[in-house]
């Protein structure tokens, strides 16, 4: 992984992120494999780029990269390990400053005792293969297991400090899901079989997979879950879905999607929100009392 930090007449100057930031250059002639028309295209100043290593030379310093021969599997998965590595680094800089400590004795007294006790080692051919588990699943799993730290050379404070940035940090945030439905029933029991169609919806839901059904303004509701899981989410949505049609629909009352189970971004759910405000707020002008003069 590397960090674009100027573009000459040759080429890209970068900066390897994984090896102290020390220089390389990325050739013009390697930087894709198509004719070049706009060098701004295919790379800017700033930017993290996935290249591999043409040659080094010692003597000069010299190390020419290459960006075209990069596959996007590779790609995919050096930006996984960075992201990885980058985040597990945060954790323990974050520890070290805390604590008064070097980042170098926490490396090798936390993550590579970790990476030695997760190895793999799979017979071949020839020799034993080994493969290593991510310092980074290593910490995830400790989330809810302790005893992946145990054996450990640090004190108590050390390891407690350690857990709480890794929950800080690792802990994986719960995805919000919303579905938008109108309901209406116009028999003499309208009212209370809209009710009890919203209840079995609401009633779909587990602890993990919890549903919400809120009023937006008659006869529109929205079903709303939030899950670590997006696909059991959007599931349980399309149950509770169903589970009103079932019961509005034997009380001779009518449902509607206006829109399916789907993530919500920050945005979105702000916008709904105030929304939601606006309409409470226009409810309530409706339905007080107007000022006498």
């Amino acid at each position: 992984m590397v960090n674009v930090r100027s573009i000459a007449e040759m080429g890209a100057y970068v900066s390897l992120l994984e090896y102290n930031n020390i220089e390389g250059m990325i050739l013009l002639s390697e930087l894709s494999r198509r004719r070049i028309r706009s060098i701004n295209k295919l790379i800017r100043v700033g930017k993290n780029e996935v290249v591999m290593v043409l040659r080094v030379d010692k003597e000069k310093g010299y190390i020419d990269l290459s960006k075209r021969r990069v596959s996007p599997e590779d790609i995919a998965k050096c930006e996984e390990r960075y992201n990885k590595a980058k985040t597990v680094h945060g954790v323990l800089r974050q520890v070290a400053q805390e604590n008064h400590l070097e980042i170098e004795d926490l490396y090798s007294k936390v993550a590579w005792p970790l990476y030695k006790k997760f190895k793999i080692e799979t017979p071949s051919d020839d020799e034993k293969k080994v493969e290593y588990v991510h310092c980074y699943d290593v910490f995830k799993m400790g989330i809810t297991d302790d005893s992946v730290f145990e054996g450990l050379d640090i004190t108590p404070e050390i390891l407690t400090a350690l857990k709480a940035q890794i929950r800080r940090r690792l802990t994986p945030q719960p995805i919000k899901i919303r579905a938008d439905i109108e309901v209406t029933c116009f028999t003499y029991e309208g009212i209370e079989a809209i009710r009890s169609a919203l209840q079995a919806a609401q009633n779909v839901g587990t602890e993990d997979v919890p549903v919400k059904v809120k009023l937006i303004a008659p006869p529109m509701y929205v079903m709303t879950t939030s899950t670590l899981d997006k696909q059991k989410g959007i599931q349980k949505l399309q149950e509770a879905i169903e589970a009103v049609r079932e019961h509005i629909t034997a009380k001779k009352g009518t449902m509607s999607v206006k829109m399916e189970p789907k993530v919500v971004s920050v945005n979105e759910e702000k916008e709904f929100l105030q929304m939601i405000e606006k309409l409470e707020n226009e409810s309530r002008m409706v339905d007080g009392d107007a000022p006498e003069d």
